[in-house]
């Protein structure tokens, strides 16, 4: 047992000591998938429960996303109580470092930390719906991995909720192989990598909402294996994670995801390669003078990249990188805002692009040495912007 912990039940009264940190950290993280306009006032609660199994239980729901964080504990009594989430995080943050404690009374959460003291309305229990349950173990990914797979993958998930398939991920599974694959009709992201499946011929194509998606994976951070478990049986299938103690469960979108793998060139006629801080930086500069909606334009020849933005009277800039070109020159145009964040998925030293033809979609993948291989577990394709004269 934990000796941080410590509750009993006297008559009606829960009391409960915890230690600060620990409960901040799994408040705060419970709390972030509270939704900001819940559909119901309850919904706004956080559900504390503590078990005579020794721990206590810290969830919120939404009809889209639940979280479950557990925290091991003494318990001599069971009890239970709602309270408004976000309130109960923003207060136990700003509580000293020093121990907590909590005594129900009636309809009251009193909190006690040194010399200060909280009162807290509790919220209707019987109004409060289920949790929907983990389903079954599917695999499991090392959480690094994944984090990194979606954070490269969301950022061409769409953002009009109009269309609920583009603002989603592509799950697929095969195996022991799992890609992510997000689109907004001017980009298309494809992130492939390895996991532990339960069952080696396990096959799933699954959407996720990317906002849900992307929060899950960063609330549960590089924190070693994360199991992930698919219900996909259902008329409303659903998706878990689960690390360190701690769950979300998302509902899956229903719908058919277009067969985007189609969209990527069979064949390039040259490639352009850059290193990627570089382009990065000089891209930057240039959107300080980039109107909205016009494009910052890279003109690739032998040994160098220019890269220029502003036109007409408004202000200028060009600027000229070292470049790698494996083909003839080329001139393309592209979205500063796409160009910047498919820079930005990427950790390598340097970024490859291939091209067909200037007004045709080039493919963006990383590279490690100017004149290496480019690895393509991660493909970004960019539709360029025509631009007078192509």
């Amino acid at each position: 047992m934990h000796e941080d912990f410590e509750i009993r039940k006297e008559g009606s009264a829960v009391k409960l000591r915890v230690e600060h940190d620990v409960f901040t950290d799994a408040v705060s993280w419970v709390a972030r998938t509270i939704p900001s306009r819940p559909s119901l006032p309850v919904l706004a609660g956080i559900k504390i429960e503590a078990s005579r199994e020794g721990t206590i239980a810290l969830s919120s729901y939404d009809p889209d996303i639940s979280s479950y964080a557990l925290i091991e504990a003494d318990v001599d009594e069971p009890g239970e109580i709602l309270v408004h989430g976000r309130l109960l995080s923003d207060f136990a943050k700003a509580l000293p470092n020093r121990a907590i404690d909590m005594e129900t009374s009636g309809s009251k959460l009193e909190i006690v930390c040194a010399s200060s003291h909280i009162a807290m309305q509790s919220m209707p229990l019987e109004d409060y719906p289920e949790s929907p349950e983990m389903p079954a173990v599917t695999g499991q990914v090392d959480g690094a991995t994944w984090q990194e797979a979606v954070s490269q993958v969301v950022t061409a998930a769409s953002n009009d909720d109009t269309l609920p398939l583009l603002v989603s991920v592509c799950i697929e599974i095969e195996g022991s192989k799992i890609s992510l694959m997000a689109t907004d009709r001017y980009r298309l992201a494809v992130r492939d990598l390895t996991w532990q499946p339960t069952d080696p011929t396990v096959s799933a194509r699954i959407l996720v909402r990317a906002s849900r998606l992307s929060d899950i994976a960063k609330a549960l951070g590089s924190v070693g294996n994360v199991e992930v478990s698919i219900d996909n049986s259902g008329r409303a299938g659903l998706i878990g994670f689960s690390a360190a103690g701690r769950q979300n469960v998302a509902r899956l979108i229903d719908g058919d995801y277009p067969q985007v793998r189609g969209l990527f060139p069979p064949e390039m006629s040259g490639f352009a390669v850059v290193r990627r801080q570089d382009l990065l930086d000089a891209l930057k500069r240039a959107r300080l003078v980039v109107e909205k909606n016009s494009a910052v334009r890279l003109s690739f020849s032998e040994g160098q990249v220019i890269l220029e933005a502003g036109q007409g009277d408004n202000a200028q800039t060009s600027e000229a990188l070292e470049a790698y070109l494996n083909g003839e020159d080329i001139t393309m145009a592209f979205n500063p805002t796409f160009l910047q964040e498919g820079l930005s998925s990427v950790s390598s030293p340097f970024i490859r692009v291939s091209f067909t033809h200037s007004t045709k979609p080039a493919v963006m993948t990383a590279q490690d040495e100017i004149d290496g291989d480019d690895l393509e577990d991660f493909r970004l394709l960019q539709m360029p912007i025509r631009i007078y004269g192509n």
